[in-house]
């Protein structure tokens, strides 16, 4: 369930720091009753751009399969080991 905070309690830096530790996700702030800010931890951060570097990478694979840029796997090791020696 996502924490929801309202943006008076930014106040308390160690309690917010803790909180989104914890919650793992990130922490949605609100000002006047309406969505303001998103904060999380270094780890989640860190995490959802991981991820977000794979699903861009999956897209792009994804892609070259539809328009037909793939090569056989077998040439493509043999060519490998041609060229480095191996």
């Amino acid at each position: 369930m996502p924490q929801i905070i309202p943006i008076k309690d930014l106040k308390n830096t160690s309690e917010i720091s803790e909180l989104c530790r914890r919650a793992g996700e990130p922490v949605f702030v609100t000002k006047n009753g309406y969505g303001d800010m998103v904060i999380m931890s270094m780890e989640t951060y860190e995490k959802e751009m991981l991820l977000q570097d794979v699903f861009a990478k999956l897209d792009t694979a994804e892609r070259d399969i539809a328009e037909g840029r793939t090569k056989d796997a077998r040439e493509s090791l043999r060519a490998l080991r041609e060229k480095h020696g191996a």
